[in-house]
């Protein structure tokens, strides 16, 4: 995942840059680059070197032509739009602004086309966008500070950004929306950093930028402004340095922390498969599986244990709705005691966050021994299922700490989706027109997946009534009964609360027959074509006494208005990238209610992150 580290120094800070970056390389990376305020000779200047590939090429750049002064920011990029190159590489210039990025800058292409009378772009990148608009706003009058302030207010996506100016008095402009930023605190300098980690060598007292916050930093000052301007006070937190190892920041779990990365994690793994500047999944070349031919399979087996095997019934609708492609989803520990009837026109997917695990790695191996051609959706690059495998796919997610999956969940969807488009493609059943569509929906997720975490203080308060449960129940129709089964899993792995998901429509063959005064029942239906039919069976529960908690959407809460205890409000999204964006939601009513009940969230009693026995 893209890293950034920025420093407004008392003495030169090329050198700590580098550092900071290699502190970053564990969050994956495809170029680096540093820019600074050349100060030492006269008139400040702004410079930077840029490389293709690992830091150590960044390093020999700066050694073979140094650049040196006290203002500077750095980046590591895993690119999204633009190829990853040295054209397309970070810090961007925009006349006297240099920009570094993380995130999705969703209206990218309105403002290109809004500047291209005025402006000349270099790079085929949402950010450059960004260091335009500033320095267009500065041109038409406005300081550095009101031109940052006022281009931020234009943007539309999920992004951290670290600004330095030419000729702005030593200042270092930062901003977050949907993806983490901090500020580190000196001794006559200031930092700004993606994570604790990046800022571990430089400073211990880190303020986190809460979300929508912006600042400005010089070397003896730090004012922060929240979205809608006015300055504001952040906490500082004291960083030890095995806690900066540790990359926990200012979350109290894991867990929690790895929930609110799912827009940056998301973001990342959109990278790998959408073509975000044409608007459009990208090809079986781009994704290094060219010997694949959606168009000679009959079908797809997905095999997996677990969160992933809940992904993969997910994905079972898109693939079979999307690509008319007849879809098995099997636990990987029942599949080959089964003894399946599989065909070689059959091609098995494995999900898997660690690659490792052991049921799904022997399914794995079963179906290339009957033929078939394989694949593996993962996490680690390195482990067995990727190397087995004809096809790896990634899902970039970064690290998960947390036993129970939350952000590689919700990685593997976004992978899946993608997948199941280009299927659609590649089939010829979705024209290019629809194609577009889908891909929009697409990298608006990291955008919308910050707009779900704002529910955050209502979940909170909602999970109190739930600790108080001795037994739950999830209910979802289509692709949203997959979402129930996972919700369920979730409260029991962490909370050890008794909770079972059901299809909605399978109440009256015998579940309802538990449902009795008080018994919560989570309703997940955003407003689609089954929309009415559920609210239909959460009727028939809540006549029978139960606590209904719907999770929608604004047209669904006003369609229901006086017919539930509690709602959650979702932002409206589209039908295929619904589930992604509601499983924030039961991601978090699981994690407040072990909260609530002081169980141990990140290490749940009995479990393991990677099951590697059968």
């Amino acid at each position: 995942m893209c890293g950034i580290i920025g420093i407004a120094g008392n003495q030169p800070v090329t050198d700590r840059l580098l550092e900071g970056l290699k502190r970053l390389e564990y969050r994956g990376y495809d170029s680096a680059g540093i820019a600074v305020i050349n100060d030492d000779n006269g008139p400040s200047t702004l410079v930077r070197r840029r490389a293709e590939g690992k830091i150590r090429n960044l390093e020999n750049l700066i050694n073979e032509e140094p650049l040196e002064g006290h203002l500077g920011i750095a980046h590591t990029r895993w690119a999204t739009h633009g190829a990853p190159n040295t054209m397309n590489a970070h810090p961007h210039f925009a006349g006297r602004v240099g920009l570094v990025h993380n995130g999705i800058i969703e209206n990218f292409t309105l403002l290109r086309d809004q500047l291209k009378d005025t402006r000349t772009f270099q790079t085929e990148t949402d950010t450059e966008v960004v260091a335009h608009l500033i320095d267009e706003a500065m041109k038409s009058g406005l300081s550095g500070k009101d031109a940052f302030a006022a281009s931020l207010k234009q943007l539309t996506g999920a992004f951290a950004i670290g600004v330095v100016i030419d000729g702005v008095d030593g200042q270092l402009f930062a901003a977050r929306r949907g993806s983490p930023l901090a500020i580190g605190l000196g001794d006559g300098e200031n930092y700004i950093g993606s994570d604790a980690i990046a800022l571990a060598s430089l400073s211990s007292k880190i303020i986190y930028l809460e979300e929508g916050d912006w600042a400005v930093i010089t070397t003896d000052s730090v004012e922060i402004f929240d979205a809608n301007d006015t300055p504001v006070e952040r906490a500082v937190t004291i960083v030890s340095g095995s806690l900066a190892a540790a990359e926990k920041g200012n979350y109290r779990h894991f867990m929690l922390k790895e929930i609110y990365e799912q827009p940056e994690s998301v973001s990342h793994t959109l990278t790998h498969y959408v073509d975000a500047f044409h608007h459009k999944v990208k090809t079986l070349a781009e994704l290094d599986m060219e010997g694949l031919d959606w168009n000679k399979l009959e079908r797809l087996s997905l095999i997996a244990c677990g969160t992933a095997a809940y992904a993969a019934s997910i994905a079972k609708y898109w693939f079979e709705q999307l690509a008319h492609m007849p879809v098995d989803v099997d636990i990987a520990s029942e599949f080959r005691y089964r003894r399946p009837a599989l065909t070689k026109k059959s091609m098995a997917i494995a999900v898997s966050q660690s690659g490792e695990t052991a049921d799904t790695l022997a399914a794995l191996r079963y179906c290339q021994s009957k033929g078939l051609q394989t694949a593996a959706i993962v996490n680690v690059m390195s482990s067995s299922m990727a190397r087995e495998a004809d096809f790896a796919m990634p899902i970039n997610a970064g690290p998960e700490i947390g036993v129970a999956s939350t952000k590689a969940f919700t990685s593997q969807l976004t992978a899946l989706l993608s997948l199941a488009i280009s299927a659609g493609v590649r089939r010829g059943l979705i024209d290019g027109s629809r194609e577009k569509n889908l891909a929009e929906a697409l990298t608006q997720m990291p955008r919308l997946i910050a707009e779900t975490l704002t529910l955050d203080a209502d979940i909170e308060a909602l999970a109190l009534d739930l600790s108080k449960a001795d037994s739950a129940f999830y209910l979802g129709r289509g692709v949203h009964y997959p979402l129930a089964l996972e919700g369920a899993l979730k409260l029991k792995e962490i909370s050890y609360i008794h909770a079972e998901g059901y299809a909605a429509g399978e109440l009256k063959h015998g579940p309802i027959a538990l449902i009795e005064e008080g018994t919560p029942v989570i309703v997940i239906a955003p407003t689609d074509a089954l929309f009415e039919k559920t609210v239909s069976n959460m009727q028939e529960v809540a006549t029978r006494g139960a606590k209904i908690l719907l999770i929608t959407d604004s047209e669904g809460a006003k369609n229901t208005a006086g017919m539930t205890d509690a709602t959650l409000i979702c932002p409206t999204v589209s039908v295929e990238t619904a589930p992604i964006i509601y499983a924030i939601t039961v991601q978090l009513l699981a994690y407040h209610t072990a909260v609530h009940l002081g169980t141990d969230v990140d290490q749940p009693r009995n479990l393991a992150k990677s099951v590697t026995v059968e």
